[in-house]
């Protein structure tokens, strides 16, 4: 089996690694970083002006219409950079709605071909610990949506939001204008300095054809995490290269600290970390792309990426000593990353408990890839008669 990129996505990944290193210097971060910006608008505006605010949205959408595999080339270079731009949550609300929700694609398509403003996406309602803090409640011929949803990135300037809500039991998308009366927004920052908001609804009216089919959360959700996956697991690559060049250079009673058995060994078990990371990544993307069931392997890159970067960042941290923790240098930044990424779908716990009760139902699970439990039809009917016994 060939493993690598073809060589137009090769072509592809590196056209945005150059983009990238071009506003992403460690300098150009420090300034963003003391700055007010929500994001990195000079890099945002050349993103779009590429396209890679499109790569998988269909054609017949104005997009690219290329693949997940596309996209994964695209944030692995992103998250290498630290690059700060809404790239993945716009295209994918974008992609979902075509496919779920083509009636409510008019009201986002505008804002994110031209990313004039970005389009929110927050799923936490899926992975909060005390159930879900929107929920969805009928109301004549539509709904009405109540509740708060914490931290949304980019919340304060976004127009429109997609978001996950408790409807009668079932987790669903929500498509909601946030310029409509009955909202709140509590604008704040988060550890990578990104812009976040609290968004509070009261009985905000909800229209029919804003409410996505079940189907489309699992869709949504498998695709989010390998979206959050392949930042991941950029920010963890050039981590450790950093991390590596440090300790080849930094002495210690007369050599450098990389050559110590305990140094050495845990860059070992971060490269192989990275590599293991980056198969079961690959593994969800192809499967995304072949239309082949991916719950259990989402979850379970979900849960590897999460232990990945809390890992190699903290061990990253502890071999720079305690130049590591002084904010001039750039290695704490990293770590924000890799914290931020990794709260951002819930945490390790939760993905695997999710992973748990899905092989309680499934003894047979193997590498043969044409089972029962690989076909989509069936993952999404076991979820809907999951959804209907809660």
């Amino acid at each position: 089996m060939n493993f690598d990129l073809s060589e137009d996505q090769r072509a592809f990944a590196d056209m945005a690694q150059g983009l990238f290193a071009d506003f992403c210097s460690d300098d150009q971060l420090r300034e963003h970083d003391a700055s007010s910006e929500p994001f990195m608008r000079a890099l945002w505006q050349q993103c779009v002006a590429a396209g890679l605010n499109t790569v998988m949205v269909p054609e017949a959408q104005g997009g690219l219409g290329l693949g997940m595999t596309e996209l994964m080339a695209v944030l692995e270079q992103q998250g290498r950079a630290l690059a700060l731009v809404p790239l993945w949550e716009p295209q994918l609300t974008l992609a979902a709605l075509a496919k779920f929700a083509p009636a409510a694609l008019s009201q986002v398509q505008g804002d994110a071909l031209s990313g004039e403003a970005p389009v929110a996406l927050s799923l936490q309602s899926l992975s909060q610990s005390r159930g879900p803090s929107l929920r969805l409640v009928r109301a004549g011929d539509g709904w009405t949506l109540t509740g708060q949803a914490s931290a949304v990135p980019l919340g304060a300037q976004a127009r429109q939001a997609l978001l996950a809500a408790d409807a009668q039991g079932q987790m669903r998308l929500v498509l909601v204008d946030l310029l409509q009366d009955g909202i709140g927004r509590t604008e704040g920052r988060d550890q990578h300095h990104q812009s976040v908001a609290d968004l509070a609804f009261d009985s905000v009216v909800i229209a029919e054809g804003n409410v996505l089919p079940l189907a489309a959360t699992g869709w949504v959700e498998q695709r989010a995490i390998a979206c959050l996956a392949a930042l991941q697991l950029g920010v963890t690559q050039e981590q450790l290269r950093r991390t590596v060049e440090y300790v080849s250079e930094r002495q210690q009673f007369g050599r450098a600290i990389g050559t110590f058995q305990l140094v050495a060994g845990q860059m070992a078990d971060g490269h192989i970390a990275v590599e293991a990371l980056r198969t079961s990544l690959w593994q969800l993307v192809y499967r995304l792309d072949a239309n082949l069931g991916a719950a259990p392997q989402a979850w379970a890159t979900r849960a590897l990426a999460n232990d990945t970067g809390h890992r190699a960042g903290h061990m990253a941290q502890h071999v720079h000593g305690g130049i590591g923790v002084d904010i001039t240098y750039p290695a704490h930044r990293f770590l924000f990353w890799s914290r931020a990424l990794g709260v951002a779908l819930g945490g390790t716990e939760h993905h695997l408990a999710k992973l748990g009760d899905w092989l309680a139902d499934n003894d047979t699970l193997g590498w043969k890839y044409d089972a029962a439990e690989d076909d989509n039809t069936h993952d999404n009917d076991r979820e809907e008669a999951r959804h209907a016994t809660v």
